[in-house]
């Protein structure tokens, strides 16, 4: 930390019953007010260096009368600096107060017109020359502008220090001068202006050196720094995404206590608006190149939005740039908690059905928009919201997801069903366009989906039958394990004619791979069992060496009833493709095990008449 000394003098001052003096042999000539602080000083050194004072005691009538600095910006230190510079009076500037001097010498009016060499002109070219040469001292002058926003941004400091940051990350870490306080395990190192160089870091520098210093400042500054960073146009897009991500784990700490804001009637809405304004603005610097900033990140900061509030522009952004790259997402990301009073459920659905229609929206063009007719008045958008939307619109049509990504976003989808279908209040048709939202050649297999469907199912009791039919209707059975197919030809919860679909796609699959069954397997046993409801009163299912391995007795028939029953009640159904439902069980199955079911039948009659 540089500083500069100014004057050779011992410090005077004292302090008797609450009034500020100067040791001196001549008396007091001059009585100041500043914030409550009574100081007898003298006219000749003060008036000669501050033409305010000059002004107002021209203004006085009695030579006793008290000047009184009513509207003095700063503290009663700062001024008292300030006067002890004009007897002379050793003082200290340093990177922590140099912006008060500042400010109280320029109200004071302390410039060359008065004086040569006044206070103003030094503290300038200490502040040009030393103070913002370093890279730590530039930081902490710049954070002590937030007491004086309004003075420091006339004067010019404000911006000057960000400047000099934002030329500092630009540049080559060797060029910049860092001084061994930088180091947060570092000691002190205070230097005079015009004593030795600054030490160097040991260890090298990464390339995101600046990111946990810039942390420090407020929102504001830090925003209005890294605009300075991007348009630089020097520094990797990733290194500003991971910028932001060790500010917003700075600022934005744990603020699920805010998820209940509107029940909690004592909640600090003020720091809910601070914080929400702190996450848009984290939003808004967000670089438009896709990976600049990590998924999880991005999700972070979604829930942190459905939290606090924030716009809809400003989540819709997000799910945006999460849509481009949602192959790099965890099923935990995506557990974003709901807030709205519209919904009961405990995750936000919707917004993860918006991310999945911006991730399948990759490589399409975007929609143009109409033309503006002569006369149209409505208002048009800024013109770096319409740029910004461009960046988006090029990035998503430059960047089509690869088919790897979507077998990685199939997986990823069937595991966050899994963990929404308990919710109660999950509506079946959300749960469907989420599962149907993955194209089909994305699935390798369906046992995810049937775990989050056999979930679903459980936690909706309710459900009717042509739900369950609707629900079920997006499972390929021929895409389901071995272990799968026979806990689904077990599950009572699943309608009919999908567990006549597992037990003939089973039996296909041991047929191609050449074994001869002698015997019906005994989960298809307990499947009849299980759908035969005359069953229950009748004898046990029983096999003789005979019988054709898919002949079997009475039980057979009752179950080729049910299936018939359930044909007729749902052979009217039309999806909202308008293809019927009959149609579309007929399409499910392959030729080979249509044929294997039709000899089914057939074998069942042929037993029949013969015992006729």
């Amino acid at each position: 930390m540089k500083f500069m000394k100014l004057g050779s003098r011992p410090d005077t001052f004292f302090t008797t019953e609450a009034v500020r003096s100067v040791s001196s042999e001549i008396l007091s000539d001059l009585i100041v007010q500043v914030k409550g602080s009574r100081y007898l000083l003298h006219k000749f050194p003060l008036l000669s260096k501050c033409l305010r004072l000059q002004r107002l005691c021209v203004e006085k009538t009695s030579q006793h009368e008290i000047v009184e600095l009513q509207d003095f910006p700063c503290g009663i230190e700062d001024f008292e600096l300030c006067a002890k510079f004009c007897y002379g009076i050793t003082i200290t500037v340093s990177a922590h107060n140099i912006v008060s001097v500042r400010c109280a010498a320029e109200y004071l009016q302390m410039t060359e017109d008065v004086e040569k060499g006044n206070l103003i002109c030094k503290l300038q070219v200490f502040l040009n020359s030393c103070v913002l040469s370093g890279w730590r001292d530039s930081i902490v002058t710049l954070q002590s502008t937030k007491a004086f926003p309004l003075w420091s941004e006339d004067l010019g400091i404000t911006s000057t220090c960000i400047e000099a940051i934002a030329s500092k990350v630009l540049a080559h870490p060797l060029k910049i001068n860092l001084s061994h306080s930088y180091s947060r395990r570092g000691g002190r190192d205070d230097i005079s202006c015009n004593g030795s160089q600054s030490l160097r870091h040991n260890k090298p520098l990464s390339k995101d050196w600046w990111a946990e210093d810039l942390a420090e400042l407020s929102i504001d500054l830090y925003w209005r720094t890294m605009i300075a960073i991007k348009s630089g146009g020097k520094v990797e897009a990733s290194l500003i995404g991971d910028a932001l991500r060790i500010y917003a784990s700075r600022w934005l700490p744990n603020i699920s206590k805010y998820a209940n804001l509107e029940k909690n009637k004592h909640s600090d809405s003020d720091s809910v608006g601070k914080y929400r304004l702190l996450l848009e603005s984290i939003i808004s610097l967000l670089p438009t190149e896709r990976g600049a900033a990590s998924c999880s990140f991005l999700l972070k900061l979604l829930k942190a939005a459905n939290i606090l509030k924030a716009s809809s522009s400003s989540k819709m952004e997000l799910a945006t740039r999460v849509g481009l790259q949602l192959e790099d997402a965890t099923v935990g990301d995506l557990l974003i908690p709901c807030v709205s009073k519209t919904s009961d459920t405990i995750y936000d659905v919707d917004i993860v059905m918006t991310i999945l229609e911006q991730f399948m929206l990759q490589g399409q063009s975007p929609p143009t928009s109409p033309r503006r007719m002569k006369g149209d008045f409505v208002r048009r958008r800024s013109r770096s919201a319409e740029n910004i939307d461009l960046e988006f619109h090029e990035s998503r049509r430059s960047s089509s997801a690869s088919h790897s990504s979507k077998l990685k976003v199939a997986k990823l989808v069937d595991g966050y069903l899994q963990e929404i279908a308990c919710e109660e209040k999950l509506p079946l048709s959300k749960f469907i366009f989420i599962a149907e939202a993955i194209p089909e050649f994305a699935r390798l297999d369906h046992d995810d989906l049937y775990r989050a469907i056999d979930i679903y199912l459980k936690g909706h009791p309710g459900l009717d039958k042509n739900e369950r039919k609707r629900l079920c209707r997006m499972l390929d059975c021929k895409k389901l394990s071995m272990e799968v197919c026979m806990h689904a030809a077990q599950n009572e919860l699943l309608p009919l004619r999908v567990v006549v679909q597992v037990l003939f796609f089973e039996q296909a699959r041991a047929t191609m791979s050449g074994g001869h069954i002698t015997e019906l397997p005994s989960h298809i046993k307990a499947l009849l069992a299980n759908h035969d409801d005359i069953s229950k009163t009748s004898a046990s299912f029983k096999m003789t060496p005979a019988d054709d391995q898919w002949s079997a007795s009475g039980k057979l028939s009752t179950l080729k009833m049910k299936l018939a029953e359930n044909e007729d009640l749902d052979e009217n159904y039309v999806d909202g493709n308008g293809t019927s439902s009959r149609i579309k069980a007929s399409c499910i199955f392959p030729s080979r095990p249509k044929r294997m079911f039709s000899k089914l039948w057939s074998s069942n009659r042929s037993v029949a008449s013969e015992k006729n």
